[in-house]
């Protein structure tokens, strides 16, 4: 579903992606984690380019990856973007965040695009928010309207960039059990995260990177119970709390 080959991206004299090579099949669900600095959340924004890439190719569903103008809202339509921010227009109600994309880039009649929102809030679990504004939910309430607004394009791969790492703890794991139903669901999913019992527990695949470099990969019982490389050790030793 989604294939990196060969991907570099510099920003000036920094190297943030060397020589990329990445497959993730459909109704895969790929772990990304990694020191901070080490590329995660630059390799997710260039699958839908929002970050160019200097060098190599990236296809999404069979197709390279468009430079611009409306062949990019297309693809940007299919590819799902959940933020660390949720990124939802303050002015306009839950439900018009939701269905806004519906009716402007998939020009559905806002009828249906109101009954698809509802559902899908109703999904997420924020269902009785639908009027109310951004500002008026928690962090984990927004985040959950965030992921909602996303599938509400009919995405064909989800990606996530540390979509829990601005919520309170309490908030985090009603935000991961809508991540990992969704995987559930069979949806092709790629998450940059810090939380290490999504990544345990939801993924197919944990990819661990480190300057800029994808280092190893493994099912997640074998990455996290024998990491191979002395980087991966050394990063688990950090973070997992025994």
């Amino acid at each position: 579903m989604v294939v990196l080959d060969g991907v570099n991206k510099r920003f000036g004299a920094l190297h943030v992606l060397r020589d990329i090579d990445l497959t993730v099949a459909r109704g895969e669900v790929v772990a990304v984690i990694g020191p901070s600095g080490s590329g995660k959340s630059t390799l997710c924004r260039t699958i839908n380019r929002l970050e160019t890439i200097d060098s190599g190719a990236i296809t999404v569903d069979g197709r390279p990856l468009p430079e611009e103008g409306r062949e990019l809202a297309r693809l940007r339509a299919e590819v799902g973007m959940v933020f660390q921010s949720f990124n939802l227009f303050a002015h306009k109600t839950v439900l018009e965040n939701v269905t806004l994309g519906q009716i402007k880039v998939r020009r559905t009649p806002r009828e249906k695009a109101e009954r698809t929102a509802r559902a899908l809030l109703d999904r997420v679990g924020v269902g009785g928010q639908a009027d109310k504004y951004p500002a008026q939910l928690s962090g984990g309430q927004q985040q959950r309207v965030a992921i909602a607004r996303a599938l509400a394009m009919e995405p064909k791969v989800m990606l996530f960039d540390e979509p829990t790492s601005a919520l309170d703890p309490e908030m985090v794991n009603e935000v991961l059990e809508v991540m990992r139903q969704l995987a559930r669901d069979g949806m092709t999913m790629i998450v940059v995260t810090h939380e290490m019992g999504f990544a345990r527990s939801a993924a197919h695949r944990v990819v661990f990177m480190a300057d800029g470099r994808i280092v190893e990969q493994a099912p997640p019982a074998r990455f996290f119970g024998s990491p191979r490389s002395e980087r991966a050790k050394d990063f688990l030793s950090k973070v997992l709390h025994h």
